[in-house]
């Protein structure tokens, strides 16, 4: 729902400035405010999203808005229908005339607002139901001898079926179980760390592991959680030129360790990184190669082919004419076909799909969406047009401004930040480029006329765009991850009514979060080693002006 967007950012801020650090360990509020009195802070800081993308908005709302540009440009009744297709769940009616059609067969949510309450980062989790509202969690299911995906299940693996079909996932055998861990500091800061640990049974796998569909034999299968993150400000990271992400990388090689399958260190040269090609590119962007730069792994290099183009299509399993197929494996695909329960009643559903090549094959053809030769035959079920407006809402949700950097205690944050290597991996601010729109799909409708755009802002995302390694407990998959943007989360608790962070939720508040990043073979342990050195003044600091950006 979308609250006041057009209260735009108009702000005049003062000076901020900074000077000795007091010896006290517990200084008055003016003993603050005096040593921070010479210390500046660029007023630019304010606007975290650019001119074009910030909106001076604290309220519960404040994840919603419409950027500037959205509405310089005339999109915002576009906006406003794509929002829509955010918000409102999708059903599994086939009548060509209804809206929000095409749910399933197979599907994770009904809708996108389950997994992103208030547009912002999913809640921690004592089960996992697709129903559940604030359920941000994905399951990662991956042979752990090789930490590839196994093959009966999708990337993303559904729990949900429509009639007749089988869930690939009985979810509710699925069990998450919070575990305490203990920091080599005892949890001095009493910060509570704790992690989840997902079992899976056997038997609540439809295509059963171990054979001939899935190879993969049950106890080598490892399973972890991740949780969406907020998707205000994607289309300003879209907006960051890509030889400014290679640059970071090269510019980081020589004193981290990176991702191999990223990055070359030996040359200095990307290798999986900027090996991205869509394999429905068309016109001039076919055979070209992007620069990853979205989700955990960095799977993705550009918002019309990013998390939200694909969630809009795998989460839901709505199909859109340049994704005619459904998304679906060809185990699961193969073991639905030949079930007897299946086959039964398919018809009574499908009437339609009935052919002269019998049940089995007009069962796995549907639910693929392709036919034996491989091509599409699942009709479209979003068009482009509605396609293209799900984009400018996707690609026009604004930053929210950053707050109360006027604040001596902010100020003091903000220094500190920077002197205890934070801004290493956080790196503080980008330089948008041209900003031209990319669709490799081949959407007519998408191009720099009927998109927002922002180009040459100066943006404060706090991430390098980069992936590290913190050595968690119970670590995510391969144990790289994409550095978050910070920007916006001081606000998710008044949003979403949950302050998680972290790629499955793990820390419930800004300080477990730091503490997470401590173990002895982290990145950020010289940086959590220094932060630990702080008295409790200056570490509140830090966590005050990390909650105000």
């Amino acid at each position: 729902m979308q609250y006041n967007k057009f209260l735009w950012l108009s702000m005049a801020p003062a000076l901020i400035m900074a000077g000795c650090k007091d010896d006290d360990d517990s200084p008055s509020t003016s003993s603050i405010e005096e040593e921070m009195a010479d210390y500046v802070i660029s007023p630019d800081e304010y606007y975290a999203g650019g001119k074009l993308g910030t909106v001076a908005m604290r309220s519960s709302y404040a994840y919603e808005q419409e950027t500037p540009a959205v509405t310089n440009a005339g999109l915002s009744a576009d906006f406003g229908i794509g929002e829509l297709f955010f918000e409102r769940d999708f059903n599994n009616n086939t009548d060509a005339s209804s809206r929000f059609k095409g749910l399933g067969p197979l599907y994770l949510r009904a809708g996108c607002l389950y997994c992103h309450p208030a547009y912002g980062h999913g809640k921690r989790q004592t089960r996992y139901h697709h129903a559940d509202m604030g359920n941000g969690y994905l399951l990662v299911i991956y042979d752990k001898t090789t930490n590839g995906y196994i093959t009966s299940v999708t990337g993303m693996p559904q729990t949900a079926a429509v009639e007749p079909f089988k869930v690939p996932l009985d979810e509710d055998k699925i069990k998450i179980e919070w575990k305490t861990y203990t920091d080599e500091w005892g949890n001095k800061f009493d910060d509570g760390e704790t992690y989840p640990e997902v079992t899976i049974p056997k038997d609540a796998y439809y295509v059963q592991p171990g054979t001939a569909l899935e190879p993969v034999a049950y106890e080598n299968i490892e399973v972890r959680l991740e949780s969406t993150i907020g998707i205000y400000g994607t289309g300003l990271l879209d907006a960051i030129p890509a030889d400014s992400i290679l640059a970071q990388w090269a510019a980081e090689s020589p004193y981290v360790t990176l991702n191999p399958a990223m990055w070359d260190q030996t040359t200095n040269t990307p290798t999986g990184l900027a090996a991205y090609k869509c394999a429905d590119a068309t016109g001039s962007y076919a055979g070209k190669t992007y620069v990853k730069r979205f989700t955990y792994a960095m799977t993705r290099p550009y918002v019309e082919d990013g998390p939200g183009a694909n969630a809009i299509w795998n989460i839901t399993n709505v199909t859109r004419p340049d994704r005619m197929y459904h998304y679906m494996t060809a185990a699961y695909a193969t073991q639905a076909s030949q079930d007897p329960d299946v086959q039964a009643e398919f018809y009574n559903y499908f009437p339609d799909e009935k052919t002269d090549a019998g049940v089995e094959a007009d069962i796995k053809r549907y639910l693929l969406g392709k036919d034996e030769a491989g091509n599409k035959v699942a009709p479209a079920e979003m068009t482009n047009d509605e396609y293209r407006k799900f984009m400018v809402w996707h690609r026009g949700l604004a930053v929210p401004a950053a707050r109360d950097l006027s604040d001596a205690t902010v100020k003091k944050g903000h220094k500190l930040f920077r002197e205890i290597g934070c801004a290493r991996c956080h790196r503080p601010s980008w330089t948008t480029g041209d900003d031209e729109i990319v669709d490799p799909n081949g959407n007519p409708d998408i191009n720099n006329n009927t998109m927002p755009r922002y180009p040459n802002q100066v943006i404060w995302p706090y991430t390098d765009m980069v992936q590290h390694r913190l050595f968690m407990e119970n670590d995510i998959r391969t144990g790289w991850c994409r550095t978050t943007p910070l920007w916006g989360r001081g606000l998710s608790l008044l949003c979403t009514g949950a302050e998680d962070r972290l790629h499955d939720c793990r820390a419930k508040s800004t300080m477990e979060a730091i503490m997470w990043h401590g173990n002895a073979q982290s990145d950020a342990r010289s940086t959590v080693e220094k932060f630990r050195a702080l008295d409790k003044e200056s570490r509140d600091a830090v966590i005050k002006f990390i909650d105000a950006i």
